[in-house]
């Protein structure tokens, strides 16, 4: 006889009772300001405080830890992981086990800075320009082949209107002689419909609103590709670069996404052909 295998969501089910036990269980009432109360059987929360402090029924919460097959919205799962002490893999887990698609809360997560080591994989990739941005295209790290190219103190403001260096703003708001990219008319829309793809997880949030505002008034060109609506994901591309001392390089953009940094990446800019090559080799004798 031919055993036919339980549904995903059936299988799902039994471990995510097993993770909110397991949660739940290693949460004090004093790590949420609660007495401990008399004859607690095990150090952690019970199912009811869990319920209370979630502000959900203690009933949807049982038949939740149960493993029913009962339907749970992303605000009730991000109260009772809140009272979990759920870091972010754990509600990402959770999320997955209880089949609802998940969304990182980005506003107070978004990461504005690198660790050391992070920083050394940049500087071993030298003569390779190498950044880390967030997907507002904020420089959050860089190495000294990528300052060459790209950080230049003649290319206007040292920071964006958020007080941290922006490629895009850089982009739009510099004279077009000074670009360093070639085809401006043709990579800039591509960069405004990847912030367009990402600024669909933080609408409405201050420092993205104002950041788009203030472009769009900085640069009516990019107000332009803004209003277009136009929305594409990352991916590798062949880019043209000028710098006044090597001329034109030609390289190829990998994006790597980064363990711990979500919204984060790091791009990588690998010479497309000998020429380009030996352009990049140059560029730290000619600074």
């Amino acid at each position: 006889m031919t055993t036919l295998a339980a549904p995903t969501g059936a299988r799902r089910r039994p471990e995510l009772a097993a993770f909110l036990r397991g949660r739940r269980a290693r949460v004090t009432p004093a790590d949420v300001g609660m007495p401990p109360g008399l004859r607690r059987r095990t150090p952690g929360l019970r199912r009811e405080e869990v319920a209370q402090l979630s502000g959900v029924g203690v009933t949807w919460y049982t038949w939740l830890e149960q493993g029913r097959p009962i339907n749970a919205s992303s605000q009730v799962l991000d109260a009772v992981a809140r009272t979990l002490r759920l870091d972010r893999p754990e509600r990402e887990h959770l999320y997955h086990l209880a089949e609802v698609p998940y969304e990182p809360e980005t506003t107070t997560e978004y990461v504005a800075s690198v660790s050391t080591e992070i920083q050394g994989i940049l500087d071993a990739l030298v003569p390779h320009p190498a950044v880390v941005y967030n997907t507002r295209y904020d420089v959050l790290a860089t190495n000294a082949t990528y300052d060459l190219l790209f950080l230049r103190d003649d290319w206007g403001p040292d920071s964006g209107p958020l007080g941290i260096r922006n490629v895009l703003w850089t982009l739009f708001t510099m004279p077009d002689p000074k670009c360093p990219v070639v085809d401006r008319h043709l990579e800039l829309p591509l960069m405004v419909a990847q912030l367009r793809g990402a600024y669909g997880r933080h609408v409405g949030e201050p420092a993205w609103e104002s950041f788009v505002r203030l472009l769009s008034e900085a640069s009516p060109y990019f107000a332009e590709l803004w209003a277009s609506g136009d929305v594409v994901p990352p991916g590798t591309r062949v880019k043209t670069f000028r710098h006044e001392l090597v001329g034109e390089i030609r390289m190829t953009s990998v994006s790597l996404s980064i363990n711990g940094m979500p919204e984060c990446r790091i791009v990588t800019y690998t010479p497309n052909d000998e020429e380009s090559r030996r352009a990049i080799d140059l560029l730290p004798a000619g600074k």
